[in-house]
């Protein structure tokens, strides 16, 4: 009988959202929030409920999320936040963090309890991609420079709401905020997340390519959706929520060339599956709670469009984009979407909210995407319009500022210069980061796994000596890079900083030495790093001399063969990473 109310009530759910998207698209409103208004109407708290079943509602919500947030991952790409730039996902921390702390100290304005306080911050803190984006296309403005910060902004926020999630998570079910259970279980969600993204990188593009070459559209279709699913089921075992499994599980698939194909196979799924997260938001709310806290919604949608506007506008002006640039770019990220739902959903769901902050996450979106579109098509009388009031004075600070960061910009042989730079310290960053994962995981299967060692008489010591020689041993091929590409950068810097102007004769002797030095300093500071990430598998002082020096004479007579490893697996990812632009239409095979 179940299973008849859930295809009734689900047909029900289709019927208004098909009529809701007709309706708001003449009325030339964004279609999510008649997706949820309509989800309040035929909801359990109004008369003439058409929707009552509790478990079909979160069923819904659940479907919907993951393709959600399958999709939204699809659109992200490791490739686009590399191209965001370092100055837009700066201003995107602050503008996250500014909205959080804001959001904490509206809650206790209100005399709301901790936990209440920090999920409103959250919830706040993140701008709605769909509405955003949609806004954008539907306007005609892709292509246009405040889009493309728009843009970044939103990829820089995805990254930071997985984050939020996880710590939410934390705090939701520790009831408080506590420092070390948050520390922890960042811990956690970096480890699944890195090997996740690294494994993922490294096999699931290919397979969904190869299974693309096969040129069946249901085969990938599938393919991809086994991909979302098989990864929020990892996620929710490892204890993290099925949102940040199917979000990264897109992340990974986007990387596959045949990503053209699926999110044209994905799109109509992702419209679908859309409109049914967003009636079942609207189907949680009873209109009774959202007319009693109507004014803290107004006052909290209004503290959103107006701190997020100024936030923005002024990060990406200070960063050196014009100030109609950056003014477009705050007002198109004055609102609030389904990150936030799904933070708000999150607390209720482990009842570690009060039941009035879902109604008003839900009322101050409504408020937001509706005001969203106006401000959009408004963006340049505003910008005319304060133009026109500025003083003069400041308007030509203004240029002059703008002007200035332009003539900071690499040219030439100095840009040559900087991108050696980067792409040194990338290397250099990415293998670090592969070698403090391996000590993780480490740790981690120390912490989770001592019965299993137990039963095979391994002792602490011996589990201990046996965890963290496998990890020294897998991290030789990241050793060596790390010493070769800081080797690299030494000679670099030493080429640029000792002139033989001031060291004449010694200017050779002293290149030399601190070509040295940098890539020994860069090995003593990784050395403490792991040996204080893995204090807690590091095995007897003696022993791990012992392990480092066998380590030294292995790298020594293995160095070709480890060095040409490396350059297997770096030219894999690269491969993946730096794929050409897919076109945007399905790519059909022959």
């Amino acid at each position: 009988m179940h299973d008849i109310g859930f295809i009734r009530d689900l047909a029900l759910v289709m019927l208004v959202a098909g009529a809701t998207t007709i309706l708001f698209q003449r009325l030339r409103q964004p279609v999510l929030l008649g997706y949820i208004l309509a989800g309040v109407l035929i909801g359990p708290h109004t008369p003439g409920m058409l929707v009552a079943d509790a478990r079909t509602i979160d069923d819904i919500a659940d479907l919907g999320v993951v393709l959600l947030m399958f999709t939204l991952g699809l659109e992200f790409s490791v490739r686009k936040l590399r191209e965001v730039g370092v100055g837009v996902i700066a201003v995107t921390v602050l503008e996250v963090g500014l909205m959080l702390w804001i959001g904490i100290g509206l809650g206790r304005l209100f005399g709301w309890t901790g936990i209440d306080a920090v999920f409103l911050g959250a919830i706040i803190a993140l701008s709605s991609t769909m509405v955003a984006t949609r806004m954008l296309k539907e306007g005609g403005q892709q292509h246009l420079p405040f889009a493309r910060m728009v843009v970044g902004l939103l990829v820089a926020e995805d990254v930071l709401a997985i984050v939020m999630l996880t710590l939410l998570t934390a705090i939701a079910i520790g009831g408080t905020v506590q420092a070390g259970a948050a520390l922890t279980l960042i811990g956690h969600l970096g480890l699944f997340v890195i090997v996740g993204m690294i494994l993922g990188l490294l096999l699931l593009p290919r397979l969904i390519d190869y299974v693309a070459g096969f040129g069946r559209d249901e085969t990938l279709l599938v393919a991809a959706l086994g991909v979302c699913f098989g990864a929020s089921l990892l996620a929710a075992w490892m204890g993290f929520s099925v949102a940040l499994g199917a979000f990264l599980a897109g992340a990974v698939v986007a990387e596959a060339r045949s990503v053209g194909r699926v999110l044209h196979l994905v799109e109509p799924l992702r419209d679908m599956f859309a409109a049914l997260f967003f009636v079942a938001i609207g189907l949680k709310i009873d209109p009774v709670m959202l007319w009693q806290y109507a004014l803290p919604a107004l006052l909290i949608a209004a503290v959103v469009i107006v701190g997020k506007t100024l936030a923005c506008s002024f990060g990406i002006f200070v960063v050196g984009n014009d100030a109609r640039t950056a003014l477009r770019s705050g007002l198109s990220m004055g609102q609030i979407g389904e990150f936030s739902f799904v933070i708000a959903a999150l607390g209720a769901s482990l009842h570690a909210i009060s039941d009035f902050i879902y109604p008003i996450a839900v009322a101050v979106s409504v408020v937001c995407m509706a005001a969203s579109p106006y401000l959009n098509r408004s963006g340049n009388r505003i910008a005319d319009s304060i133009a026109r009031h500025v003083p003069r004075p400041l308007h030509l600070l203004a240029h002059t500022y703008s002007g200035w960061l332009a003539n900071l910009a690499p040219v030439e042989e100095n840009a040559a210069i900087a991108a050696m730079f980067r792409r040194l310290l990338w290397h250099i960053s990415v293998n670090v980061l592969l070698i403090v994962t391996l000590f993780m995981i480490g740790a981690y299967v120390n912490a989770h796994s001592w019965g299993w060692f137990s039963q095979w008489g391994i002792h602490r010591e011996l589990r201990h000596t046996l965890i963290w020689a496998l990890a020294l041993f897998l991290s030789l091929p990241m050793l060596i890079a790390v010493y070769r590409k800081a080797e690299a950068l030494g000679m670099l810097l030493a080429e640029l900083g000792i002139r033989e102007t001031f060291a004449g004769s010694y200017t050779q002797a002293i290149r030399g030495v601190l070509a040295r030095l940098i890539p020994l300093a860069m090995l003593l500071a990784l050395a403490l790093l792991v040996g204080a990430l893995g204090s807690a598998i590091l095995p007897p002082r003696g022993v791990a001399v012992s392990l480092v020096v066998a380590l030294v004479a292995l790298a020594v007579v293995l160095w070709r063969s480890l060095v040409k490893l490396h350059a297997r697996l770096q030219a894999a990812l690269k491969e993946t990473l730096e794929k050409p632009e897919p076109p945007p239409g399905p790519q059909r095979s022959a």
